[in-house]
């Protein structure tokens, strides 16, 4: 009798056991059971309880700050490792820690690719993941990376608008390449916002490069922190003429005041994915699930057949 392939097994790490769910549900597959023992001093421990012997599994979990979610991902790695699963694979809808993907000043790590390393040392054997900070982050694994884009889920709602005068805009220089990728998809016109950085989250300057007056305009970018960017962005193009201005951003972080801002700022909307989940709602912002995304590359994978369409904008 020929040897079946067994099913894979889905399991979730904590903070995405929402996406998970749809993730699973959408797949046709149920969640796996695992449970977390936590200690007093805060320190936890994942454990499968059900066989994971010779089976593909797939690990769902963003690896958003703080640490202790990439730490679930690595310890849940580590145990399916540990109890022979055959393939290991991390879907990571938000793959965190991207942003220090090279040494822009001395004396300072390469997060991204130390969390690469961490990762494949963990267990993993191919890596899942949507619109990471910066396309070079995919070499510093050696194992296969799926990255995928969420502009299959952003195009047809931006068509669905049927937006006149229609500009995408990139908030910043390094975001241009996304930018005319869209302008292209949607064939609009396209302007690019300059800025300078005090510090960290905190813009001393910023221009607009190109007119937006009698527009309307999208930005596009990868993540909203804390939004001090966009809705800068949103506020400068309402002054130079913009009929509205929209933003769609694919991992919503939203941490500090970010809410306020965008609640305050003349965005129409925040259109973002559930890649990590909102810590609250709000009008302005509007969710698109990238679960149907995620269970369809993950049954292609588990069959061997080709995803190249979702690496595409």
């Amino acid at each position: 009798m020929p040897y079946q392939v067994p099913e894979p097994k889905i399991f979730a790490c904590t903070q995405s056991t929402i996406l998970a769910e749809k993730i699973s549900k959408a797949y046709g597959a149920d969640l796996g059971k695992v449970i977390f023992s936590r200690y007093s001093d805060g320190e936890f421990q994942p454990s499968f309880e059900e066989s994971v012997r010779g089976t593909r599994i797939f690990i769902i979990g963003s690896t958003n700050p703080g640490p202790e979610n990439l730490m679930e991902m690595l310890l849940m790695l580590d145990a399916a490792k540990r109890a022979s699963a055959r393939h290991i694979t991390a879907v990571m809808p938000y793959f965190g820690w991207a942003r220090q993907d090279r040494k822009d000043k001395p004396r300072v790590p390469i997060a991204a690719k130390l969390v690469a390393k961490m990762l494949e040392a963990a267990g993993a054997t191919r890596i899942i993941t949507m619109d990471l900070h910066a396309d070079q982050i995919q070499g510093f694994f050696e194992k296969p990376v799926d990255h995928l884009f969420a502009s299959t889920m952003f195009l047809p709602y931006l068509r669905n608008l049927n937006l006149d005068k229609l500009t995408i805009a990139s908030p910043d220089m390094g975001g241009s390449k996304r930018a005319y990728a869209y302008s292209k998809a949607l064939e609009s016109d396209v302007v690019i916002c300059y800025k300078q950085r005090e510090k960290a989250n905190v813009i001393s300057v910023m221009e607009l490069i190109g007119d937006v007056q009698g527009k309307n305009v999208v930005l596009v970018d990868d993540m909203v922190d804390t939004a001090g960017t966009l809705t800068k962005a949103a506020d400068l193009m309402i002054e130079r003429g913009a009929i509205s201005v929209r933003a769609i951003t694919t991992h919503a972080l939203l941490s500090g005041n970010a809410y306020e801002k965008i609640e305050k700022s003349k965005l129409s909307e925040l259109i973002v994915t559930d890649s990590i989940p909102l810590q609250k709602a709000s009008n302005k912002i509007r969710v698109l699930t990238c679960a149907d995304l995620f269970a369809d590359v993950m049954h292609r994978v588990h069959h061997n057949t080709s995803i190249s369409s979702k690496f595409l904008m």
